[in-house]
C-alpha cells in the first residue's frame, strides 16, 4: 500500500510538472510590437518605448512581422468550417514553436479565460496569460490533437478533447484533456477560453514504480528542503 501510494504521487507530480511554470526563470521575450514612422515601439497592452537603436528595431521588426502572420483576418466572412477549427489549434501550436510567449499570447482575445494546468491563478489578460507562457515556453513544447469534438455557433466554436504534448527541451510526454472556445474579435478568430486539466484515471490508478523512482522520492523531497519553504516540504 505504501508503495502504491508513493506511486500515484509521483506520477501526480510527473503529470502536472511537465506543465508546471518555472518561476526561477526570467521571461525569455517582451511584448508584441509596432513599429511607426517615427521609429517608436508600440507596445501592445502596455506602454510605449522610444528607441532609435536600428539593433532593437529589427528585433521588434522581426517580431512584429511573426504577430500578424499569427494573428491574420479570417479569411471569409461566413461560419467557421470544422476544419478550419481545428487548424486554430495549430496555429497555436506554431505559436508555441516560435518561443516567443508575447506571440502566444496574442493568440487569445483581449479578455480571455486561461485555466492552465496546474496554476491556481485564472489568467484573464495579456500579461498574465504571457506569464504562463513564459516559463512554459522553456520545456519547448508541440503538441498533437489525439482525439476532439467540435462544435460551431453562431460566431463561436470550440474545440474539446484530449492532447498530447512533447516537451522538446526533455523528452517527456504528458496527455492532458483540454477545451478551446473560439470568437472572432476584430475579424480574427481568437481564443476566449481554455482550459487543460491532466487525465484523471492516470493519476489515480498509478503505473508500476521502479527502484530508480522510489529513490528519487528522496531527492524530490531533498530539493524541497533546499527551497526552505515549510510548505513545500
Amino acid at each position: 500500500m505504501k508503495f502504491a501510494s508513493i506511486a500515484v504521487a509521483l506520477t501526480l507530480f510527473a503529470q502536472t510538472s511537465a506543465f508546471a511554470p518555472n518561476t526561477a526563470l526570467p521571461a525569455l521575450s517582451s511584448r508584441v510590437a509596432q513599429i511607426n514612422t517615427n521609429n517608436n515601439i508600440i507596445v501592445n497592452n502596455g506602454p510605449v518605448i522610444v528607441s532609435n537603436d536600428n539593433t532593437s528595431l529589427s528585433l521588434f521588426g522581426s517580431r512584429t512581422r511573426k504577430a500578424k502572420k499569427f494573428n491574420a483576418p479570417a479569411k471569409v466572412d461566413g461560419a467557421i468550417t470544422e476544419k478550419e477549427v481545428r487548424s486554430l489549434f495549430e496555429l497555436w501550436n506554431d505559436a508555441l514553436a516560435t518561443g516567443d510567449s508575447s506571440i502566444v499570447a496574442s493568440r487569445y482575445t483581449k479578455s480571455p479565460v486561461l485555466l492552465a494546468t496546474v496554476s491556481d491563478v485564472p489568467r484573464t489578460d495579456f500579461a498574465t496569460v504571457k506569464d504562463y507562457f513564459d516559463a512554459f515556453l522553456l520545456k519547448e513544447p508541440q503538441g498533437k490533437v489525439l482525439e476532439g469534438n467540435i462544435s460551431i455557433g453562431e460566431g463561436w466554436a470550440s474545440d474539446t478533447g484530449i492532447y498530447e504534448f512533447t516537451m522538446g527541451a526533455t523528452g517527456d510526454k504528458v496527455k492532458a484533456r483540454y477545451t478551446y472556445n473560439y470568437v472572432k474579435e476584430d475579424g480574427i478568430w481568437k481564443i476566449q477560453h481554455h482550459h487543460s486539466s491532466v487525465m484523471p484515471e492516470e493519476i489515480a490508478m498509478g503505473k508500476a514504480i521502479t527502484e530508480d523512482e522510489v529513490r528519487s522520492l528522496f531527492s524530490l523531497w531533498n530539493d524541497a528542503l533546499a527551497t526552505e519553504d515549510p510548505k513545500k516540504v
